[in-house]
């Protein structure tokens, strides 16, 4: 596309240079996401994190970044970087004083956190997809009311947070895992801006352009290293996944006929090399026992199936039919009035039977009377 004209790139230069300012609407844009954001992830509640995305101002400085990087424009470079660096910092800060404050235990992180430590290839396409949607929406003032999709859609703000809740609960590798995906949201939205700012004709010099492109693509490429083995042990974990469960389905008794499956929940290690049994949650349903025995012998027949160990806890739950025939089968209750004896205590129902059966059967029958 042709370049635009002097008028409009000092247009979009001073305007990117008021988004990027660090200033008091900022301060308070910044520190209010990162609270909301923080207490939505510690509370597991999808909505409130949304409303966190919304108000994050993070994606302005971003843009004025891959703009100053097309353009050589110092200033820009320099208050980008610096309202970047003040946001990110306190965001993970303050995250961290709510973490300790709240004290979640790290056992009892909900989904919304989980999910943020553990990025992959997708989330790089994704920061992709929402950077070039941010800056053709720059370029393009009359579809500016996309930008509040744009920023759900990359989310710079909760990974932030989660670096900040996890290491406040002394979280390494989990905070490693949350800074990850950041730092892919934050070089994924650089790159893709860059080229449509370049696209849309916003430059005044090519060979600058192919300098910003080719310096952070490459910084892009190095963050894509490690998602790409992210992504390819999730595929191997939800293969694994899949097999373990019709492993036990089809080919063991305990599970095969004896209890019903209801969920299954495997918790992979954290560490790739870490070669400690993997645990495995399954919640069942049965109207029998299943003994510490049985479920020995099924982790060893994983093991000689799968060559790998797994640790299997069984959640089980109690699997009791009742149906309105069962009236049939509960005899009628009756009371014996006192005998001659004052002593004596009237015995209900029959002699033999359990007192809790003989108190059902008299509210079943409703042959108790009032005194």
């Amino acid at each position: 596309m042709a370049k635009v004209s002097s008028e409009q790139m000092e247009a979009m230069r001073l305007d990117l240079l008021s988004e990027s300012e660090l200033t008091l609407n900022f301060l308070v844009l910044a520190i209010s996401s990162c609270a909301i954001a923080s207490f939505g992830l510690l509370t597991n509640s999808a909505a409130v994190i949304i409303g966190a995305m919304i108000i994050a101002p993070l994606m302005l400085p971003i843009r004025g970044l891959a703009f100053a990087a097309i353009d050589s424009e110092p200033k820009l470079l320099r208050r980008s970087i610096n309202s970047l660096a003040v946001g990110t910092i306190g965001a993970v800060l303050m995250a961290a004083f709510l973490g300790l404050l709240v004290s979640v235990p790290a056992s009892e992180f909900g989904g919304e956190i989980l999910a943020r430590t553990q990025p992959n290839l997708v989330d790089l396409g994704i920061a992709l997809a929402a950077g070039g949607v941010s800056a053709f929406a720059k370029t393009r003032p009359e579809i500016r009311d996309s930008l509040a999709g744009t920023a759900i859609a990359v989310a710079l703000m909760p990974p932030l947070c989660v670096v900040g809740i996890t290491l406040s609960q002394g979280q390494l590798a989990a905070s490693g895992g949350a800074f990850l995906l950041y730092l892919t949201n934050l070089l994924g939205i650089t790159f893709s801006c860059i080229g449509v700012f370049a696209l849309m004709g916003y430059y005044t010099n090519l060979r600058k352009v192919q300098q910003a492109l080719w310096l952070s693509l490459s910084l892009t490429l190095l963050v894509a290293v490690p998602l790409f083995t992210s992504l390819l042990i999730l595929i191997r974990q939800a293969r694994l996944s899949a097999t373990v469960r019709s492993t036990l389905q089809n080919q063991t008794v305990t599970l095969g006929q004896q209890a019903e499956l209801l969920k299954m929940r495997v918790n992979w290690h954290a560490l790739p090399w870490d070669r400690s049994p993997v645990e495995v949650i399954l919640d069942v349903q049965t109207d029998d026992f299943i003994t510490p025995k049985q479920v020995g012998l099924v982790e060893e027949f994983l093991y000689r199936q799968l060559r790998q160990r797994y640790r299997l806890i069984f959640r089980v739950n109690e699997f009791r039919e009742v149906t309105s025939q069962d009236l049939d089968l509960v005899k009628p209750a009756k009371l014996e009035l006192p005998a001659d004896n004052p002593g004596e205590q009237p015995v209900p129902g029959e002699a033999g039977e359990p007192q809790e059966r003989q108190r059902d059967d008299l509210e079943i029958n409703g042959s108790a009377s009032p005194n």
